[in-house]
């Protein structure tokens, strides 16, 4: 197949640590292009990541005729706006989660998504440790699931960072709340019905530094996380079923070109000596999900998830802010 062409929305730190190395070395990807607001960023980000063409705004990018794919890792408000320019353009687009402000905002996304491929960058849908936890709760390993717990949490009180800032979108919700959303709807493989939040607000930022959530996804399934800006670094996925229980060790920031384990927990004794463990081969979930999107854009393989799934995580996102406000039980 031959290589689709991508070039990358700013120079913003998951593009350059993340996922610009990943694409790089990827199978079906090549980096062309990179734009910044200003022309020396984008030259340095260029030279230092060996990407041939540096632009001074994403305008340029977004006029360069060898460019089939942009990346977008623009702060939250930006998602929409730059990615219907891109489409107007002509190109397909890969764009940040979360990939609106809400549903409504999401929802104009609607009228480019037949012309260009639109998909919204939950990595982790790619990695085998994920594609495996569906396979074996497919097959039946642990019996029907019935609850996904989900704890994600990191320390950062920098005021200038997008996390802590109101204007840009940030929050624990925004931007880790929405991987446990796609943890509950990628093991249950359904979408949630309803969802109660609690909340606790950074009184100097604003932004939501805690916040949990109890997510009902119908026939007795539950989703229940805890996600968190200001505490100590862990993350874990379980999902526990009739008959056993299988966890996730490191769901979201697998390492990047390392091998992964997941533990399978058959329920015989609570001392874990039912427990046995499976080890992934190493690979990397960024390049395999922009291998993904380059192959449905040559039209190898389908697009894996489009607008409407974007959409449908953001529904699940305005429901829990709804219910931070109300106190109540919010549909999804």
């Amino acid at each position: 197949m031959k290589k689709v062409v991508w070039g990358v929305l700013s120079t913003a730190r998951i593009a350059t640590e993340k996922v610009i190395p990943a694409l790089q070395r990827s199978e079906h990807c090549e980096v062309r292009a990179i734009a910044s607001r200003s022309l020396d960023s984008a030259r340095r980000a260029a030279e230092r990541l060996g990407i041939p063409v540096a632009h001074g705004s994403y305008e340029a990018l977004l006029a360069d005729p060898a460019v089939e794919v942009i990346y977008n890792p623009l702060p939250n408000p930006l998602h929409v706006p730059l990615t219907l320019q891109s489409a107007a353009a002509g190109k397909h687009v890969l764009c940040e989660k979360p990939i609106a402000m809400s549903a409504e905002e999401a929802g104009r996304l609607r009228a480019v998504a037949g012309k260009v491929h639109v998909m919204e960058a939950f990595m982790v849908r790619f990695h085998p440790q994920w594609l495996r936890v569906r396979e074996l709760l497919r097959a039946g390993a642990i019996g029907a699931p019935r609850v996904v717990q989900v704890f994600f949490s990191y320390f950062n009180e920098d005021p200038a960072n997008v996390r802590n800032r109101m204007d840009t979108g940030g929050g624990a919700l925004y931007d880790i709340g929405c991987y446990a959303d796609v943890a509950g709807r990628f093991v249950f493989e359904a979408e949630a019905r309803r969802a109660v939040a609690l909340v606790d607000r950074d009184p100097r930022f604003g932004t939501d530094r805690t916040a949990s959530a109890l997510v009902d996804f119908g026939e007795g399934r539950q989703l229940g996380y805890t996600v968190c800006t200001q505490c100590v670094p862990y993350q874990r996925v379980q999902v526990c079923g009739l008959r056993g229980r299988i966890e996730v060790l490191i769901p979201f920031n697998a390492p990047q070109g390392a091998a992964t384990r997941i533990q399978i927990d058959d329920g015989s004794a609570l001392d874990g000596s039912g427990i046995r463990t499976e080890t992934l081969p190493p690979c990397d979930q960024y390049a395999l999900e922009g291998d993904a999107f380059s192959r449905a854009v040559r039209g190898e393989l389908p697009l894996p998830y489009g607008v409407e799934d974007a959409i449908r995580n953001m529904r699940l996102l305005d429901a829990l802010f709804r219910s931070e406000r109300s106190g109540r039980w919010e549909e999804a």
